[in-house]
């Protein structure tokens, strides 16, 4: 079990680091999205649902009138704007979005950029890999980090009496303890966040059950209806109709399920006799995300279905899809997740660097270690310091690049990932200790000058922010200021160290 513990930690560690570290942020990429778009001012009051899906309904109608759906995601506690997309069937599939002004509907203008949704996707799909093989990789590592969590409690039988014992500058002694204390301080999150991530993917991981007992395709739209809200759109009449009154169907759908609960309209065939409108519950105040929507007539504007209820094993995976992507979460518990998920990364790194503590304490007569060993630590300090540095580069790349560069949002991710792959050459190049002390103070540099450079960019002030009641904005430049206090203190740290 010691041995199955080490080697899957390991050989994984570096892309569990990655997962850990991603998914803590993922948590408030909503709030990250607002940051990276400066120029949309933050709502001061919550806005009228109805009004606002009028409004949008009306601005599509001038952007897309030939689309064959239209898809308004309405703002909320934690946006600031509506997000409408449209398809067209014909002239090859033409798709589009716009973000619309939640109380005019009028068009909003800003920088390209992924927003909070990179790190959101990249914690499960890694981007620039194929989406089906991303998702496989990280699905291999989620479950060698299960294996891990269940042979490290096996591994320490005295693991929670070690949670009260740390014993400071013993080296190798200091590294275990640390592991230790980490691992028990957030164990049954981690267990869940774990498991739970294999099952938001179970039907790519395990397609078999299903692929042999839903044999046709109505069969297969039956599964996906009761895990997501996609409903087939059928076929246009042809005959042109006006849309019904879009706000009296989310005045419905707010009697039944309250006030700001309505998250998401979906329009099939507007402007045709046989148009839909299916309203959307959202996920908030809820723990479970398994469907939840109002299906009108587009037309008359009546009530064709309800759907208020899933079946057993369906919303148990449900509520196991909601416990790991927290969007039942108010503020505190989205904090909790956020620390809980920082363990998680922090568990994983201090198991990285006990593996080298150990190998480096037995070399330590030679005079040229291993070179499994010196890879370990040239990787160890690229995956833990260097990681930090390529998501402040991503930040600074979204305050320092042209407005009108062409895929300005692709040249962001870039910067990341060149900033990530300079870490590892500088790991390479740089004696270890010295590796690890300049990476981390460079994370927190660049973390502690993010304010900065943005209030001289001209895009927002921190004290204005404050000053204005801009919570969002002006909690998440304070959040980058602590985190850059930490990367100082650690870099500080091991300077002495040395």
């Amino acid at each position: 079990m010691a041995g199955l513990h080490t080697w899957t930690g390991l050989l994984f560690g570096w892309l569990l680091y990655a997962m850990f570290l991603t998914g803590a942020v993922s948590y408030f990429r909503e709030e990250l999205s607002q940051w990276m778009r400066p120029e949309i001012p933050a709502l001061k009051q919550p806005t009228d649902a109805a009004r606002s899906a009028m409004q949008a309904v009306a601005s599509l109608q001038a952007l897309a009138p030939g689309a064959t759906q239209w898809v308004i995601e309405l703002a909320g506690e934690r946006t600031n704007v509506v997000a409408a997309s449209w398809h067209i069937r014909s002239n090859g599939g033409n798709d589009g979005r716009a973000m619309l002004d939640p109380l005019t509907g009028h068009v909003v203008h800003a920088r390209e950029t992924y927003g909070g949704e990179f790190f959101y996707y990249f914690h499960f799909s890694l981007h620039y890999l194929p989406r089906v093989v991303g998702r496989w990789l990280v699905g291999l590592a989620t479950m060698f980090m299960l294996v891990a969590l269940v042979s490290g409690v096996i591994t320490h039988k005295k693991i929670f009496a070690n949670f009260f014992t740390f014993r400071r500058g013993k080296g190798q002694r200091s590294w275990l303890d640390a592991h230790n204390a980490l691992s028990v301080t957030a164990l049954p999150f981690h267990l869940m966040i774990t498991y739970t991530g294999l099952v938001t993917l179970m039907t790519l991981y395990m397609p078999w059950g299903a692929d042999s007992a839903l044999q046709t395709a109505q069969l297969r739209q039956a599964l996906r209806a009761e895990m997501t809200a996609f409903l087939p759109a059928g076929a246009a009449s042809g005959t042109a109709a006006p849309l019904a009154d879009v706000g009296a169907m989310v005045r419905e759908a707010e009697r039944r399920w309250g006030t700001g609960r309505v998250a998401r309209l979906l329009v099939d065939n507007p402007g045709d006799a046989a148009s839909r409108v299916t309203v959307v519950r959202g996920d908030a105040g809820r723990v479970s995300v398994s469907p939840r929507h109002a299906v009108f007539d587009g037309a008359s504007g009546a009530l064709l279905q309800v759907k208020d209820h899933s079946a057993p094993v369906a919303e148990t995976r449900g509520v196991l899809y909601g416990l790991h992507v927290g969007r039942f979460a108010d503020g505190v518990t989205r904090w909790l997740y956020f620390f809980a998920s920082l363990t998680g990364a922090a568990m994983v790194a201090t198991g990285l660097v006990l593996w080298t503590a150990k190998r480096r304490a037995r070399q330590a007569v030679q005079q040229t270690p291993p070179f499994g060993l010196r890879l370990v630590e040239r990787l160890n300090i690229a995956a833990i310091a260097g990681l930090p540095v390529a998501m402040a580069a991503f930040l600074w790349g979204n305050r320092l690049l042209p407005p009108g560069l062409a895929s300005r949002g692709e040249w962001e991710v870039h910067l990341f990932f060149i900033a990530w792959g300079l870490m590892l050459l500088h790991a390479c190049a740089r004696r270890v200790g010295r590796a690890w002390v300049e990476q981390f103070a460079a994370a927190a540099v660049l973390l502690a000058a993010l304010p900065l450079a943005s209030a001289l960019a001209g895009d927002r002030d921190l004290l204005a922010s404050l000053r204005e009641g801009d919570g969002v904005f002006a909690s998440f430049e304070l959040t980058l200021m602590v985190l850059a206090g930490v990367f100082a203190a650690v870099a500080l740290k091991l300077a002495r160290r040395r």
